[in-house]
């Protein structure tokens, strides 16, 4: 995304041939906020360009830049919903990741990189229509369910929004469970979300009340029951997905077994996956 480095005398005796800034370049946004969780997650916030549309539950590229000075992004879900005036970010940190290994060092008034595009298949138009949204996560996949049931347009759309948690340790489902509290109480979206949002959460290694893996909890009707609701119905239900590649794909088949549908922008149905993340 850099252009290549010119030389002195090049660009003494042509200044008009130097390099045209790239309109698609990221742009470098200061951090205002880091919060570590665990030795595993963190979240934090930077500013947000006047110009930076997205829309909840989308994700975008955001990085540091190389010894090199060329940018080095990643995809990340933006966590923060699209009125927020600021951008939240939920990340894992991997001590020997080319990015996060960096990223987890960062403080505040430190600047990040952040691309101008963001994209993503977990927003609201890519489902039709229904009565209960399910948004299934694993880890910092979470983020762009934070996003989305800080929207109101979310709760304008279904009457119960469910989004589940799961996690290794108790201690990594913090970042979800503070936020829904906050999310309820919320001048915004708190009266949207009372009475239509609920939360629910299990661990894989620890004791929890809700123990094991969510697809396990699905198949054997724990999750309904706890919630009082009933099983999966493709009249009723729509579904939301974004975790661990294999969490993915085994959510995604239980999704078609109970007759959803995979939607996407070009053609909503019952039920959307991130593909281009996985944390």
């Amino acid at each position: 995304m850099c252009g290549a480095e010119m030389t002195t005398d090049i660009a003494m005796s042509a200044p008009q041939a130097a390099t045209k800034p790239n309109p698609n370049a990221p742009t470098s946004e200061r951090v205002l906020s880091v919060h570590h969780y665990t030795d595993r997650l963190f979240k934090f916030r930077i500013t947000r360009p006047q110009s930076f549309r997205f829309r909840s539950g989308e994700f975008v590229m955001i990085g540091l830049p190389k010894e090199d000075g060329k940018p080095l992004l990643r995809a990340y879900s933006v966590a923060s919903p699209s009125w927020d005036e600021e951008l939240e970010f939920f990340s894992i940190k991997v001590p020997d990741g080319p990015l996060t290994s960096r990223l987890q060092k960062i403080q505040p008034g430190d600047h990040v990189l952040l691309g101008k595009k963001p994209t993503g298949t977990l927003v609201l138009d890519a489902l039709t229509p229904g009565k209960r949204l399910y948004m299934f996560s694993t880890g910092t996949g979470f983020a762009p369910f934070a996003s989305l049931i800080r929207d109101p347009e979310t709760y304008d759309r279904y009457d119960e929004v469910i989004v589940t948690h799961t996690c290794r340790e108790v201690a990594e489902l913090k970042y979800s469970q503070e936020l829904v509290e906050t999310t309820l109480e919320d001048p915004l979206c708190g009266e949207f979300a009372k009475g239509k949002l609920a939360h629910f959460t299990s661990c894989t290694r620890e004791d929890h009340p809700n123990q094991g893996r969510i697809t396990t909890l699905i198949e054997s009707g724990k999750l309904f029951e706890t919630l009082g609701v009933p099983p999966l119905n493709p009249e009723t239900d729509r579904a939301m997905i974004c975790g661990s590649q294999d969490m993915i794909q085994d959510t995604k088949q239980l999704m078609i077994d109970a007759g959803l549908t995979e939607g996407s922008n070009a053609a909503p149905a019952e039920f959307v996956i991130e593909k281009a993340f996985a944390g």
